[in-house]
This record gives C-alpha cells, sequence and structure tokens, in this order.
C-alpha cells in the first residue's frame, strides 16, 4: 500500500493539475477503493501544517500549496494581489450554481440587474464556463460552474452545496467577516502596486451602471443588496 501511495503521490506531483481518481485506478490496475485509501494516508502525512495540502473534489484529486503560507510563496515568486469581488459576483455564482445550466438572461432575470461584467469576472476566474446553448430564440448560451467553483469554495461535489437561503445569508454578511473563506481570493499580478487594475475599473463602472438603474426604477433590487455602495466591496477569499 505504500508502494501505491507513493506512486499516487508522484502522479499528482508530476500532472500539476487534477486527476480523476477514476483514472488512476485505471492505470494502475487497482480498485477505486486502494486509490482513496492512499489518497486518505497522503492527507495524513502532508497534515494540516504542511506546506503541501491533498485537495479532493469531484471524484478527483490534486496537490496544492497550504494557503497558510501564501505571504511566504508570494515574497519567493510573483507579487500577489488579492483580487476584490462584489457581493454581486458572489450572488451570480450562487444562482449559476443552483440553477445551472442558466443564461445570462435568466441570471439577470433573477438578479433584477444587468450582470454582464459579473458573468465576465467569473469567466475570468475560471469558476464558470459556457456548457452549451438553449434551445431558445437567438440561441443563448449556458453557463455552469467548474472544478475550479469546487475547489474555490471547498466543496467535494455540487451536492455539498449548503442551503440557498443559508448561502444567500453568508454572501450578506457584513464586511467585518471578510476573513471568511468566502471572501479570500489569491491571484499572481505583474501589475505595479497602487495603479488600478483593468478589471477594477471595469467592475467600479459596472457598479456605476447598476447604481443608475436602480435610481432609474429600471430594475428590483434584493433586499440585502439594496444601500451597497463602493465601500461595500468584500474581498472573497
Amino acid at each position: 500500500m505504500e508502494r501505491l501511495t507513493n506512486i499516487i503521490e508522484a502522479v499528482l506531483f508530476a500532472s500539476g493539475k487534477s486527476v480523476a481518481i477514476s483514472d488512476i485506478a485505471e492505470k494502475l490496475g487497482v480498485t477505486t477503493g486502494e486509490v482513496k485509501r492512499s489518497l486518505n494516508e497522503l492527507k495524513e502525512r502532508y497534515g494540516e501544517e504542511g506546506g503541501i495540502q491533498l485537495l479532493m473534489f469531484n471524484n478527483k484529486a490534486q496537490l496544492g500549496s497550504n494557503p497558510v503560507y501564501k505571504e511566504g510563496v508570494s515574497a519567493v515568486l510573483n507579487p500577489i494581489r488579492e483580487k476584490e469581488l462584489t457581493r454581486t459576483i458572489l450572488e451570480c455564482a450562487a444562482i449559476i450554481a443552483y440553477k445551472q445550466p442558466v443564461t445570462k438572461t435568466e441570471i439577470e432575470l433573477l438578479r433584477g440587474l444587468n450582470s454582464d461584467y459579473a458573468v465576465h469576472a467569473l469567466l475570468e476566474l475560471n469558476l464558470i464556463y459556457p456548457c452549451g446553448r438553449k434551445d431558445a430564440v437567438g440561441k443563448p448560451i449556458l453557463y455552469a460552474t467548474t472544478d475550479e467553483f469546487l475547489k474555490r469554495f471547498k466543496l467535494s461535489s455540487l451536492e455539498d452545496l449548503p442551503d440557498y437561503d443559508t448561502l444567500m445569508a453568508a454572501i450578506a454578511r457584513p464586511e467585518e467577516d471578510k476573513d471568511s473563506y468566502l471572501y479570500a481570493r489569491d491571484e499572481y499580478s505583474e501589475s505595479a502596486e497602487g495603479q488600478p487594475a483593468k478589471e477594477e475599473k471595469e467592475e467600479q463602472a459596472a457598479q456605476l451602471k447598476e447604481k443608475e438603474e436602480e435610481k432609474d426604477g429600471g430594475y428590483e433590487i434584493p433586499d440585502f443588496l439594496r444601500g451597497l455602495d463602493d465601500t461595500d466591496i468584500v474581498k472573497i477569499g
């Protein structure tokens, strides 16, 4: 068993990305149960304090760095900029997770707001992807969540999603709860320190557009989003 565990460790390290448990079992000529037992051994081997962690999601496994040591990693590699996302973007992610596959128009009908920027941001972060087109007028694009979405929100599968109302309540938490895992996202960036990033400018423009739409009475704003201003941006992470 120890040899199998070491082989699987080497496979995951060499891959650098997620590998399906079924593929490991098939190629190594073992059962999925044996693979899972080896993965559990790896998880215990690394522990919570180790620099490497074993991630398991959607019947896949992957090696990743421990976020506890992100400051040390950033000091050696590249400057890390925490990407700021609004509750609006989180709300769109939640709607897609529960309603997928879903079109942008359907998202906007549920939110009562334009969602162009939010969908664009989620695509850039690889949290959602175009999964086809709806059999309707115009053949609108359908969106669904990715494996990255599961990793980002620490879910093994979509079945682990919390109750919809509970998730929305978590999204609406006040800014002092920004250390919650919902609000942390580290991304590598080459932009100069203090210089507004392109996506931050786009988000500010999108927020301004939403405020104008609310003022004009064109849309109905969900209760927990009423009163948000530029200071209500929360770090998702």
